[in-house]
């Protein structure tokens, strides 16, 4: 029930809107057609789905987040600051609604792993940075499962999301993809930051801080105890030059369409910062950003830009770094 849908040049340039003395992005970046000669370091990887967020308890929308970057990002400007010839836009893996018991879907996020592992190990196995872009938090799994698959050990990971999606092991879903990746042994050191108190268990508190987990919360932000900032630094700091994945949770920027919208959260330059200073650290091996859930024209427009911003703002700062030597 999982499609894969490669991109190929002439799919590329149908999204893009071609203009007299301008150079876009989609008539620079390469396809699906190009993997074995592609000699850049960013492949673009869509999902289009919701099960994730479902099988969790929660809602659709999930599966417009990637068709709402895409035609927005092809048709950035192919300029000095940014030319889209250092990126592979590779495909997406398209996953229905299903409309069944929560346990069936569950099953379904299973194979929805196994496909998107393929792919990425393929992505990974290459020397490239995948960059997944929409879906659910579900999807977080298997990039790490996949890198620890070619590359033989574990990850770090930095998360800025109002929900630690370290929940119990009660089949797959969008909820539990971090203590999924700990339980086996994938995921070394966790950190997420900018929890919102009201919306994380004690239960799942409690265990998060038996497994070694950090945690901060957005109140504390609010209240002047902690920032963003200090947050990332702390991080930076902890890493050192270990391997190292970046997810950004849509949930997290106020006013955004998401699976979890709030009015209460980073702002969209935050987001950004956020972003361009993990991006420029020598061990980032991957960026996720889940959960965009756009379901009108407005909120589309609202979703893909935003995530153009924030796929343009790693590229541009990870390009001034040497190249990752997994």
């Amino acid at each position: 029930m999982v499609d894969f849908v490669k991109y190929t040049r002439s799919n590329i340039i149908r999204l893009t809107s071609v203009r007299e003395g301008e150079c876009k992005v989609g008539q620079t970046i390469y396809s699906y057609e190009d993997l074995d000669q592609f000699e850049g370091k960013y492949v673009v990887i869509g999902v289009e789905e919701s099960v994730g967020p479902q099988a969790n308890l929660g809602f659709s929308g999930a599966e417009n987040g990637f068709s709402s970057f895409l035609s927005r990002f092809l048709n950035v400007q192919s300029n000095r600051f940014f030319s889209g010839k250092e990126v592979l836009l590779y495909g997406v893996c398209k996953l229905d609604s299903i409309d069944s018991a929560v346990d069936e879907k569950r099953k379904l996020i299973n194979e929805l792993d196994s496909v998107l592992i393929s792919h990425l190990e393929l992505i990974y196995s290459k020397g490239c940075i995948p960059i997944l872009i929409g879906g659910g938090h579900n999807n977080a799994y298997p990039l790490m499962k996949a890198f620890s698959n070619v590359k033989g050990h574990v990850l770090n990971v930095i998360n800025c999301d109002p929900h630690a999606d370290y929940r119990l092991l009660e089949g797959r879903h969008s909820g539990n993809s971090f203590s999924y990746a700990k339980s086996e042994g994938v995921l070394n050191y966790y950190k997420v930051i900018g929890l919102h108190q009201s919306y994380n268990s004690e239960e799942m508190l409690s265990r998060m801080e038996v497994d070694g987990c950090d945690f901060t919360f957005f109140e504390d932000y609010i209240d002047g105890a902690s920032c963003l900032f200090d947050d990332v630094e702390s991080f930076i700091n902890r890493n050192e030059d270990s391997k190292f994945g970046i997810e950004l949770d849509l949930d997290a920027i106020k006013g955004m369409p998401s699976s979890a919208f709030t009015f209460s959260g980073i702002s969209v330059e935050e987001a950004r910062w956020y972003i361009t200073r993990l991006a420029r650290q020598q061990g980032v091996v991957y960026l996720h950003l889940p959960e965009g859930a756009p379901k009108n024209d407005r909120e589309e427009v609202i979703v893909g830009k935003t995530l153009a911003y924030l796929v343009t703002d790693f590229i541009k700062s990870n390009t001034k770094i040497d190249k990752i030597k997994c």
